[in-house]
Parts: structure tokens; sequence; C-alpha cells
């Protein structure tokens, strides 16, 4: 436990930090998910346009460094990939 009036600050400033971090990685993963969903259903169109959408998350989640701008970066280029890859 902290003693001293700046540790129980910074304990109180980590958990703020790490609950919108936390909902921020799922909101990636979210729109992930949802991309990768349609490109299961084999629509190129509805695939690209949600990626479109997908791409702005990840881009601000990276910006605000909640994940790496590398893994960001990996992720939308698996993601292109994939539907640049269907028929």
């Amino acid at each position: 436990m902290a003693n001293t009036k700046q540790a129980r600050k910074r304990a109180r400033q980590a958990n703020a930090r790490n609950s919108l971090a936390t909902s921020q990685r799922s909101k990636v993963r979210t729109a992930i998910k949802s991309v990768r969903k349609a490109i299961a259903a084999g629509d190129k169109k509805a695939a690209a346009e949600i990626f479109r959408k997908a791409t702005g998350v990840i881009d601000s989640i990276a910006d605000k460094k909640v994940v790496h701008k590398n893994t960001a970066a990996r992720n939308k280029s698996r993601l292109a990939a994939a539907i640049k890859a269907m028929a």
C-alpha cells in the first residue's frame, strides 16, 4: 500500500490510466474482429468499408500509445492483405 500522498495519487492515476487503456484495447480488438468476420462472410466491399473504419480506431489507439505503432501497422497490414486476397 502507498504510504505517501504522492504515491497514493500515482496509484490512483495508474488505476485510471489502466482502465482507460483496457477499454481502448478492447475497442481495437472488436474492430479487428468485425473486419475478420466480414472477410469470413466473403463480402469484399463490406469488408473494405469496415476496414476503413477500423483503421481509424487502430491509428487513434496507436497515437495514444496504448498499443505500439508497429503492432497497429502489423494489424492493419494483415487485414488489408486478407481483404486483397479475397476473390
